[in-house]
């Protein structure tokens, strides 16, 4: 775990520090955070994050789920979903991304350790099977 980089994609720069501090309290790295959907794109090609936390509602014109639908086809990286919307529609159209996750804000510290934890298995096992 002391090796994971963790991307974050979370436009309120005050709740990005926020998970910032609890994934550094956790062990893991986080090698950039972006608050676009472009940026996410952009960040995930150069950092080579181990998973990405997507926020949902993003600035710009790309929102978490198109951002996250274009990272999973071209880098293949594991996507959990952290957002403070949880409607039927929303979810829907996250599903369709294959996230290995989607945690509804605010969370607690031990959450998002297991979220992460089960992700990244789940997404290991995946490939070996591939």
């Amino acid at each position: 775990m002391s090796q994971t980089k963790i991307l974050i994609v979370e436009d309120e720069k005050i709740v990005a520090l926020g998970i910032k501090k609890m994934l550094k309290n956790l062990g893991y790295i986080v090698p950039s955070i972006a608050s676009s959907g472009e940026e996410a794109i952009s960040k995930a090609e150069i950092t080579f994050p181990d998973l990405i936390l997507m926020d949902i509602m993003l600035k710009g014109d790309m929102d978490g789920v198109e951002a996250a639908d274009k990272i999973r086809k071209s880098f293949d990286v594991p996507v959990v979903f952290l957002t403070a919307y949880s409607d039927d529609k929303i979810l829907e159209r996250a599903k369709r991304t294959k996230p290995y996750g989607y945690i509804i804000k605010p969370f607690e510290e031990n959450s998002l350790h297991t979220t992460i934890e089960l992700a990244l298995r789940n997404y290991r096992e995946e490939k070996e099977l591939e």
